[in-house]
């Protein structure tokens, strides 16, 4: 799989989320450690809290899309895998007591 362009090739680009994910660390790790003056601690903080959410973005892209080919794949194989496909049985969905009308009864 060919690598992605690194952003510090165009200055502009919004960086990865391991470049903003060790952008991060090193703010923290600056902040917790270094006697900072004021003004430079607000502008780290500033800092951060642009790649923190730019790395909580990124991770709730990756969730959905994470989802989206969870349920394609799910979809796609469902008809293989359901009994519904066999004459004269189905699968009720939802909760147990809202297809009491669907139970076989022998008495």
């Amino acid at each position: 799989m060919p690598r992605r362009k690194s952003t510090t090739d165009d200055p502009t680009a919004a960086p990865s989320f391991e470049e903003a994910l060790t952008g991060l660390e090193a703010i923290v790790e600056a902040m917790e450690h270094e006697q900072l003056p004021l003004e430079e601690l607000v502008s780290y903080y500033e800092n951060g809290t642009a790649l923190l959410d730019r790395c909580e973005a990124m991770l709730q892209s990756a969730r959905e899309r994470i989802e989206l080919i969870t349920l394609r794949n799910h979809s796609e194989s469902a008809p293989e895998a359901t009994a519904s496909s066999t004459p004269g049985f189905s699968i009720p969905s939802g909760p147990p007591d809202a297809h009491d009308d669907d139970d076989i009864r022998l008495f």
